[in-house]
């Protein structure tokens, strides 16, 4: 059974949150993937322990996902040492990096509830209309 996240998970996922994409905005991490591609740092949760942080992230057009989740990965020790200073925790979280695909779910989820043949039920036949 999934327990609802706490107040404290959720208040320091978002300064976790916060603290990446100051990091990301400032580009200090030097990578051509993570350079060239604008990301955007979705949801930030926490462990209980908040020892373990998952960040979901999706680049802009949901394109080079998987490189860019890799990317950011292969960084996690840099960028934790980095941000680090601005959570002001007892632990610093080890940070893994995901790809969000709530917005491709969102997109079926809408295809399913709105789709395109609908339209064409609703609409009376030319011949009917007054």
């Amino acid at each position: 059974m999934n327990k609802a996240p706490t107040q404290r998970m959720l208040r320091v996922g978002e300064l976790v949150r916060h603290a990446l994409s100051d990091l990301l905005i400032r580009g200090q991490i030097i990578d051509p993937i993570i350079e060239t591609n604008i990301i955007t740092i979705s949801e930030v949760r926490m462990s209980p322990d908040l020892k373990l942080a998952s960040a979901y992230v999706i680049p802009l057009g949901g394109k080079n996902a998987e490189d860019v989740v890799r990317a950011l990965n292969s960084h996690k020790k840099f960028i934790r040492g980095k941000i680090v200073p601005q959570l002001k925790l007892k632990y610093a979280p080890d940070i893994s990096f995901f790809i969000d695909d709530r917005f491709d779910e969102a997109e079926k989820i809408e295809q399913l509830l709105h789709p395109k043949t609908i339209g064409k039920d609703i609409e009376k036949p030319k011949n009917e209309r007054s």
